[in-house]
Parts: C-alpha cells; sequence; structure tokens
C-alpha cells in the first residue's frame, strides 16, 4: 500500500505524485484532502487530492517543497513506500449546475482547482479559469486546466506569461464578469482575501478551499480553527472550503504564522543534516 507508482517534476520546487491508494481512489471527490507522513518519524502535512482512478486504485497528489516534511516527499521516488495516508477527509466541493462559473488559483493552489474546475465542467457549466503565478517557470498544469475549462487565462508577477500582475489584477480586467453565477479561489491567504472583497463588490457567490494549520484532520487538535461567519468552525471536518464572504481571513494569516519560526528551524536543521548548508 501506499507505493510511489509515478513522479513528475512541474516545476523546480512543485512535483505531482502518483500514488497506489485504492480504497481512497473509490471515495474520493473534488475538495477533498489526504494527510500523509512521508516516513514514519515525519510530521503529519495534508495535501490535496488531485485525483484519483478506481480502476487503477491510484491517486494523484501536488506537493510544493518548501518546508522539512515537504522537501522530504518531494524528494522521494518512484517504488518507495509512503508511510502513512489518510483520507479522504474534508467535505467535498460545492459542485452545481448553475451556469457560469470563475475558478481562480494561485501558485500551487492551481492543483486544487483542477479537480474542483473539472466537475463545475462535467455538471454542464461554463467555465473560466484565471491563475496566477510567480514567472512562467512556475505555471503549472495548464494542458489539464484547458482540457477541462472554456476558458484559461494566466497573471504572472513578472509578466513572463499572460497578463503582468497579481491574478486579482487579471481578475480587475477580466471582461466576462456579467452573468457570473459562481466564484471558488483556492491559493495564499492574502489573495483568497482580495478575490472574496472584489466578488464581494460584484455581488457573486464564492467559495474559498481555506489552508489552515491541520494535524490529525479530525478536528480534535483544534490546530484548523477558522472564523466564518463570526463562529469558529473546524476546517478539516466542516472544511476546506466556506463562503469567502464570511471568513476571518486576517484571523487565520495570523494563526498560520504562529509555526514558522518552529518550522524555518527544523528545515534548516534538516538541511544541515543533509550538508546543504554553510
Amino acid at each position: 500500500m501506499n507505493r510511489i507508482l509515478a513522479k513528475k517534476q512541474l516545476t523546480p520546487e512543485i512535483v505531482q505524485f502518483e500514488i497506489e491508494a485504492p480504497r481512497i481512489a473509490k471515495r474520493w471527490k473534488p475538495g477533498n484532502f489526504l494527510i500523509l507522513r512521508p516516513r514514519p518519524d515525519s510530521e503529519r502535512i495534508p495535501l490535496t487530492l488531485v485525483a484519483g482512478d478506481a480502476a487503477t486504485g491510484s491517486i494523484t497528489i501536488v506537493v510544493q517543497a518548501i518546508g522539512k516534511t515537504t522537501f522530504e516527499l518531494a524528494s522521494m521516488q518512484p517504488g518507495e513506500f509512503i508511510a502513512d495516508v489518510v483520507g479522504p477527509l474534508g467535505e467535498a466541493a460545492t459542485i452545481e449546475k448553475v451556469g457560469r462559473v470563475l475558478c481562480v488559483g494561485g501558485g500551487v493552489g492551481v492543483a486544487e482547482l483542477l479537480p474542483v474546475a473539472r466537475a463545475f465542467k462535467e455538471a454542464g457549466n461554463y467555465v473560466s479559469a484565471l491563475c496566477g503565478a510567480r514567472t512562467i517557470h512556475h505555471i503549472i498544469l495548464d494542458a489539464e486546466l484547458r482540457d477541462c475549462c472554456d476558458e484559461v487565462l494566466w497573471s504572472t508577477d513578472d509578466g513572463s506569461n499572460g497578463f503582468k500582475g497579481t491574478v486579482v489584477d487579471l481578475m480587475k480586467a477580466w471582461n466576462k464578469r456579467e452573468g457570473l453565477a459562481a466564484v471558488h479561489v483556492i491559493g495564499p491567504i492574502p489573495m483568497m482575501k482580495y478575490v472574496a472583497l472584489l466578488t464581494k463588490e460584484w455581488g457573486v457567490p464564492t467559495y474559498a478551499s481555506l489552508n489552515p494549520v491541520m494535524i490529525d484532520g479530525t478536528g480534535m487538535c483544534g490546530g484548523c480553527r477558522v472564523t466564518v461567519g463570526g463562529k469558529v468552525r473546524f476546517a478539516c471536518v466542516e472544511g476546506p472550503e466556506f463562503d469567502a464572504h464570511q471568513v476571518d481571513f486576517d484571523e487565520l494569516a495570523r494563526r498560520n504564522r504562529a509555526y514558522s519560526d518552529h518550522e524555518r528551524k527544523k528545515f534548516e536543521e534538516h538541511l544541515c543534516k543533509l550538508g546543504l548548508t554553510r
């Protein structure tokens, strides 16, 4: 179980894995996530389920190597076994036939956006995807998005591909918001916040897939607490998708920064052991 079947390097920091997990492959839905430990002594990390194939018993995940545990996972190779994989977790994304849908993603969040956009299209909607990346070299899953969306537009911070600026800037310049029925957004917290503020001005219902600290995926630890509409919610069991216009993104950002010093130290210790620092 949990054998790595295939690995694909999407960018220097982002890797796509196909993993043997037949039970998860049979039950997953767009919007679900899983929690895994690369090795028996690793920390648990949550990752979005990008795809699942019940026929082959495999699932697809995408990971960005930014910390100790994600670095460990990204360094693994086909044939190796992942210690623990638990899922599918969380509630599935809200998918309905509403007419015109806008899917907005930033960075590695585009990986989560893909199955949601595909599900919206399969439900009979006209789907536009607006995505952001730092440069042309950080764009991921473009071909896959174009296979399932009616429109795909990119923004890059340096203008090396598509619109120059942030994906929020791209949304402001986008001229097809008339008749828009729903928006789904996933990505960095500041980006989700400003997308929500913009779509609130537009008067369009918006759902955000949140990324709080998650430890066990059951709501028991409380690390995934988020405030939505003035009430405490637990993202790992009640989410990760919530009404974006009701989310306290500032609180979410503060909570996610709480362990940043610890994470940095652990990553530096890991690099030292590998001999990658002076």
